[in-house]
Parts: structure tokens; C-alpha cells; sequence
């Protein structure tokens, strides 16, 4: 099966729980529980669920579905609260949850997704002392979550934001939950401490290559391919890999604080590139996957192991 298929026919398993579970909902709270659920997704964390069990021990992943939807349930209680400290209007295409009801009401809504994905991962079908590492890891987990978004916050302001800070602060907003879906899947299937540790660490290296392409999406693909408002990180003058290693280069990226035209995003493109600065960023992201498929040498040959080696590929591939 080629990953394109693979992908879809997850999604189409978790959509379908997320249905059966937050499909019928009847009071205020609850329909913005789903709201952003219900959405749609690519659904990518369960999937590195599915896949790490399966690439442990074949067939597992059926016995820890609600493990998968305990992850998307996490990412999806980050990004209301995310919505709410930046701003956002729109996500998915719909409105984010505290402008379609309001601020109290969206940060309930995601405590509520937060608490009940600690309920789906007792809910799977594993031993008790599995269960339970499993919770510490995803709790350990939003900790992080946590501490990498306040490092982001942090780095507003500043022009002196090293690589290594940065790359600290992608590891744990983004890749600690890619960690976690696939340590989890790993746990739960019952794995070594070795393969584990190795799944673990997979996802957190791809999950940090995927995060920077998505820098780099913001920039280079258009609105209409990525969905998203092409050179925001530019015109908000964020802290990223990009503007990093453009200040390294000499180059001031603080004009284009501003709206900014698809010509005059081109331009500054244009420069970036000529100075080597894009090639850069993506040789970082390419070697956090080499490393992340590096890490998972000690798994047996299987489909599911080539279909992890080829999400990696896919994290740094998108919107090319």
C-alpha cells in the first residue's frame, strides 16, 4: 500500500470514531468540543499511532484505536488554545472556536479534549502498566507542549534568537507529539524499551523537519496550495529558521514587517535563495528525517517501517 492510501484510510478510521464519540453532541459546550474535530484533518499524529504499533508487533493497531484518537484529540485542544493566545479567525476553514462562541467557552473546550484523551488511552486494549506508561508519556508530553509555546511567545520581540533556541522550541511545540503518537503506539503494542526509545525519537526528529517545512510553506507556496495566508511569518516578523539564517546572512528581513504584495514575497525569496539561506533551512529538515529514519534501523523490515520512513519523506515534501 503507498502512503497516499494509507493516510486516507486512517483518517477515514478516526473520522469515524470522532463521530461516533463527539458526532452527537447536544449542548453548547459540547458542539464546541467537535467544532474543530469535526472539521476535518489529515489526521497525521493518529497515523504515526497505527503505524508505530503495527511496525511492533502486526495487528496491534486495532487494539489501541482509541490510543489514535486520544492524539488527535490532544493536537486538537492545542490548537484551540493556540487560536485563542494568537488571534485566529479561521482554521480548517471554519471559525476557530472562541470567535464562533467565545474565549471561556473555547478554553473549556479544549480542557475538555485534553482531559478525555488521558479517558481514550485507558479505553484501549492493553496491559494495565502499558496504560499507564503510555499516560505519563502524553502527559510528560503536554508539559512540553506547553513550555514550547511560551518559548515561541518569548521569541516575539527579539532579534537575536539562535538556531539551537529555535530548534528547542520546535522540539517540543511540534515534535514531542509526534514522539508521543509513536512511542505510544510502540508502548502499547507491547515493544522493547529499545523500540520505544526508537519510535520515539523518530517522531520527534520528523516531527521537527515537519514543523520547519511548514516555516518554509509560509513562504514559498501560494495561498490557494497551502491554505493558509502566504508570508504571515514574514509580514509578523516571527522568529524562525528562515529569518535565523537570514540575519546570519546579512540579510534584514525588518521592511517586510508589513503586507506584503505575492510580487514582494517573491523578491525576498529570490534573495533568500541566492544567499543559500532556503537551501539551508531544508538541509536541516532533511537531516532531522535522516536521523529519524536512522533511529528506527533496530525495527524488523516490514511495510509498516517503510510507510514511517516514508512519512518523513512526506513531512519535508509538502507543498513543493
Amino acid at each position: 500500500m503507498d502512503l497516499h492510501t494509507y493516510l486516507e484510510q486512517s483518517a477515514d478510521v478516526v473520522d469515524k470514531l470522532i463521530l461516533r464519540y463527539f458526532g452527537d453532541a447536544c449542548d453548547e459546550l459540547s458542539r464546541a468540543t467537535a467544532h474543530l474535530l469535526q472539521a476535518g484533518g489529515k489526521r497525521l499524529r493518529p497515523a504515526v499511532v497505527m503505524l508505530a504499533a503495527d511496525a511492533v508487533k502486526k495487528g496491534s493497531s486495532y487494539d489501541i484505536l482509541p490510543a489514535s484518537l486520544a492524539l488527535e484529540l490532544t493536537h486538537s485542544f492545542t490548537l484551540i488554545h493556540d487560536d485563542i493566545m494568537d488571534g485566529d479567525v479561521a482554521r480548517r476553514g471554519v471559525p476557530t472556536v472562541h470567535t464562533k462562541w467565545d474565549e471561556p467557552t473555547a478554553i473549556l473546550a479544549g480542557d475538555v479534549l485534553y482531559a478525555s484523551a488521558f479517558e481514550f488511552l485507558c479505553l484501549c486494549s492493553a496491559p494495565d502498566n502499558a496504560k499507564v506508561r503510555s499516560i505519563s508519556m502524553l502527559a510528560r508530553t503536554c508539559v512540553e507542549i506547553c513550555e514550547g509555546q511560551h518559548l515561541d511567545m518569548s521569541f516575539e520581540g527579539r532579534d537575536d534568537v539562535t538556531p539551537g533556541e529555535y530548534l528547542e522550541m520546535v522540539r517540543k511545540k511540534t515534535g514531542v507529539l509526534y514522539a508521543a503518537a509513536a512511542g505510544i503506539g510502540a508502548i502499547l503494542a507491547g515493544g522493547t524499551p529499545a523500540q520505544v526509545e526508537a519510535l520515539y525519537y523518530y517522531g520527534q526528529n520528523t516531527g521537527m523537519a515537519f514543523q520547519i517545512q511548514d516555516d518554509l510553506i509560509d513562504l514559498t507556496a501560494s495561498s490557494a496550495k497551502s491554505g493558509k495566508d502566504r508570508g504571515s511569518d514574514l509580514r509578523e516578523g516571527k522568529q524562525t529558521l528562515i529569518s535565523i539564517k537570514a540575519r546570519e546572512s546579512g540579510i534584514d528581513l525588518s521592511p517586510y514587517r508589513r503586507v506584503l504584495s505575492d510580487a514582494e514575497i517573491d523578491r525576498v525569496l529570490g534573495e533568500l535563495e541566492a544567499c543559500g539561506v532556503i537551501d539551508a533551512v531544508r538541509g536541516v529538515a532533511e537531516e532531522l528525517v535522516e536521523t529519524g529514519k536512522r533511529n528506527i534501523a533496530v525495527l524488523p523490515r516490514s511495510p509498516e517501517k517503510d510507510l514511517l520512513e516514508q512519512v518523513g519523506d512526506f513531512f519535508i515534501n509538502r507543498g513543493a
